[in-house]
């Protein structure tokens, strides 16, 4: 069985076998089905929103004209002490059909970062006069249980030197289209140096700037011949968008730098699930079309600290972003001026 949003991880560039089955949650209901999913799905959401929004930077010195630097850049969002946000709790009194096997009304569930396992639910219902059929199933577990602790995203970008203290930052993964999953992203920022406008600018050791970035990442997954549920046309379609705005300081020395930056990061995504699922056990069977559509909102102050090298042409950066999420980005880069 494949995990019910392997689209988010398959974007980040893993491949993950995880323990919940679509039809199971179909089989509680559309309204079950949603509300669980919903609250199962956010977090992960929320790290990829994080994850995908970082990395803008590696000094508050912009480029002069037709300076340019082309890097490869890799974020990890991590969530490993981050107990909140791999569990949420299920109270069955919001829910139609759900009930908990063990006869408890409300307990701490694993969302699509967590790892709590075992947790068998059941739904009943009557499905002739004086006939009940009853459906057990377990709850699906998160990336932890599969001891991933980090939501990645990795991607190209590139910065060019344009005219009074100005440049323009392009970001993108190349296109990655199979069977089963298409994937784009791309992102465009400017970033301005002020202390470029200062008079005394080439005699102060430091540079400071203000950058803007957005980040927007679509991706599909098609598991119609997955047979995780009978039907056709069955996927799901992400999009995430994402705005960084920061306020940069850092020094200006000829090999070892360092920077720093306070900002704010809002984003947001929507996810699609579509086609036709033949639900085929439970008191509930039905066919149902295009079931739902899930969107998380996400906002939230910044603050990185990261150092670069600067070996002529070659560059290594690296840096730290304390956040909702805190992340990690480091970054190989080839640059001229």
């Amino acid at each position: 069985m494949k995990h019910f949003f392997l689209l988010l991880v398959l974007i980040s560039g893993l491949s993950v076998t995880a323990q919940a089955d679509i039809n199971n949650l179909f089989a509680a209901g559309v309204d079950d089905a949603e509300r669980f999913t919903n609250d199962y799905m956010a977090p992960l959401s929320e790290g990829m929103i994080y994850s995908i929004s970082n990395g803008w930077y590696n000094s508050g010195e912009t480029k002069p004209l037709g300076g340019f630097e082309i890097s490869i850049i890799g974020n990890m969002a991590s969530f490993k002490n981050k107990e909140n946000k791999k569990s949420f709790d299920l109270n069955t009194a919001e829910y139609e059909n759900i009930q908990f096997v063990d006869g408890s009304i409300s307990k701490a569930v694993s969302s699509g970062l967590g790892d709590l396992e075992g947790i068998r639910v059941f739904v009943e219902g009557e499905v002739a006069p004086g006939v009940s059929s009853r459906e057990e199933f377990e709850l699906p577990t998160g990336l932890s249980s599969e001891n991933i602790n980090f939501v990645p995203s990795a991607f190209l970008q590139v910065s060019v030197g344009l005219i009074k203290g100005i440049e323009l930052k392009a970001r993108f993964l190349p296109k990655i289209d199979t069977d089963e999953v298409a994937v784009g992203f791309y992102g465009v920022g400017l970033q301005h140096e002020l202390t470029s406008l200062l008079p005394a600018e080439k005699i102060w050791p430091v540079a400071v700037s203000g950058v803007i970035g957005y980040t927007h990442l679509n991706g599909t997954y098609d598991f119609t011949d997955t047979e995780i549920i009978a039907g056709e046309n069955q996927k799901i379609d992400a999009k995430i968008n994402s705005w960084n705005f920061q306020a940069i300081v850092s020094t200006k020395l000829p090999i070892i730098n360092f920077y720093g930056g306070l900002g704010y990061i809002t984003g947001n995504s929507k996810t699609d699930v579509l086609g036709t699922y033949i639900v085929k056990s439970g008191p509930f069977q039905q066919t149902i079309e295009d079931p739902f559509t899930l969107t998380k909102k996400v906002s939230g102050a910044t603050a990185n600290i990261g150092t670069k090298l600067k070996l002529g042409f070659f560059r290594l950066h690296a840096d730290y972003t304390i956040a909702q999420f805190n992340s990690l980005s480091v970054g190989i880069n080839f640059g001229f001026r």
